[in-house]
């Protein structure tokens, strides 16, 4: 039997302060997480298109973000716009730019946040769940 991979992918961009990039959704109908923080990512864009390939793909296609050190993180369980169950592969990376250089394309904007923030911000339950492990996880080192 062949395992099918997740169509949804997202990506946990850690910078050198152990901020947390974060992208605000646009608060519209038919998306996912509409209006709220949450991470960058998306679906495949086909069966034949990997998770590693299509975090790439949304990446650049969102905010014009390459980030090598990509690495699968964790599959996590999330509902789609229509309310159905799914899954994304989190990928997790580090990257020190300035939100300000990046051209986002889909969303309202990106920022940096510390994770002490996090339970202060509107955000999809599976992006917070995804950070408080990595928080939990990551406790005393750097990222």
């Amino acid at each position: 039997m062949t395992v099918q991979e997740p169509r949804g992918t997202a990506a946990l961009i850690v910078n050198g302060q152990g901020e947390y990039l974060l992208h605000l959704r646009d608060n519209i109908p038919g998306i996912c997480d509409p209006g709220t923080w949450s991470l960058l990512g998306g679906n495949r864009d086909s069966d034949e298109e990997s998770p590693d390939e299509a975090i790439v793909r949304e990446l650049k296609e969102e905010a014009g973000l390459l980030l090598p050190d990509l690495r699968r993180y964790a599959v996590v369980d999330l509902h789609g716009p229509d309310g159905k169950p799914g899954q994304a592969t989190v990928y997790v990376g580090h990257w020190d730019g300035d939100v300000r250089d990046l051209a986002l394309t889909e969303g309202v904007m990106l920022h940096w946040f510390p994770a002490t923030m996090v339970p202060r911000l509107v955000m999809s339950p599976w992006a917070k769940a995804v950070i408080d492990q990595h928080v939990r996880e990551t406790a005393g080192r750097r990222p």
